[in-house]
């Protein structure tokens, strides 16, 4: 028996042994598999960095849960005019409103001038001043005008665009800004190329919201208003010398007056012959009715 219990000691020392072996191997496995897994995370960084430039704006909204707030105080109002205006001189008018465009700030980007024979010229100038003036500049192009045909007055509110597009770019410049890093610890002439190919597309990308934010600061800092002019003049014909001769135009009234005196004849003449039945007709009815009431009367006497 004691033989027996000494065999079981023996046995069980020796399956501790084994299971203090198998887990060492354990621990040290996975403490490779950790540092693989390391190394992995790094190339999943860069893989983020660069999979970011498709869609930056969502990714930073992701990263702290909420949209970013505008960083402009003021609307941004994209505001547009068109008047049509009746002037007595229109190059008085014309260089009336070149005199205010200079006044307010601003200036003339197109001017056409156009002249219907002699009896009407017309216009067109596209004028840009600053917003700040806009409803200063209509009231005093209106001024040279003697009749206000027409005036139409747009606007579009870009504050949300423009703020859409500031956000945009903060992501992208975050995204240049790592591909920078990574470019200066990368060694790999593969790499080199990737992030190159990576950082150039990102710059283009900046290239052009920076282009269309400029594009909104213009439009909505300065006001585009096009003026179309019209001047009507009424010429006095002169009067010729055979207007003078009154020998000349006495006659040709005179044969006026006989050529209606002839055609009146003829006419009347035309209707008394073509219409005597009917006026015979008329006439003997006539009579007819007077002898009638004439004996009538005379029998009421008798």
């Amino acid at each position: 028996m004691a033989r027996y219990k000494k065999w079981m000691l023996v046995m069980i020392l020796a399956l501790s042994a084994v299971l203090a072996a198998c887990s060492n191997a354990g621990q040290s496995d996975s403490a490779k598999m950790s540092g693989g897994s390391g190394q992995n995370t790094m190339d999943r960084d860069y893989g983020d960095s660069v999979g970011m430039k498709g869609d930056t704006k969502e990714k930073s909204e992701a990263s702290d849960g909420k949209k970013p707030s505008a960083t402009v105080s003021d609307r941004m109002v994209i505001r547009n005019a068109e008047l049509h205006l009746r002037v007595k001189n229109f190059n008085n008018a014309q260089k009336s409103i070149e005199a205010k465009a200079e006044k307010y700030g601003g200036y003339i980007v197109e001017s056409s001038v156009s002249r219907d024979g002699d009896e009407q010229m017309s216009g067109v100038m596209t004028v840009r001043v600053p917003a700040t003036h806009f409803e200063s500049f209509l009231h005093e192009a209106e001024k040279d005008a003697a009749e206000v045909l027409d005036r139409s007055i747009r606007g579009e509110d870009v504050t949300e665009q423009y703020v859409d597009l500031e956000s945009r770019l903060k992501s992208k410049r975050a995204v240049e800004a790592r591909l920078l890093d990574f470019m200066k610890g990368a060694t790999k002439t593969e790499d080199l190329l990737q992030i190159s190919a990576d950082l150039g597309e990102v710059q283009e990308e900046i290239e052009q919201i920076t282009g269309k934010m400029k594009y909104l600061q213009n439009q909505s800092s300065l006001s585009t208003i096009k003026i179309t002019l019209y001047e009507r003049k009424l010429i006095a014909k002169a009067t010729t010398p055979k207007e003078l001769d009154t020998w000349a135009r006495t006659k040709k009234q005179f044969i006026s007056s006989m050529n209606f005196l002839l055609s009146a004849g003829s006419a009347l003449t035309v209707f008394f012959l073509g219409n005597l039945p009917v006026l015979l007709f008329l006439a003997a009815v006539a009579l007819l009715i007077f002898f009638y009431f004439k004996k009538a009367v005379k029998r009421r006497g008798g």
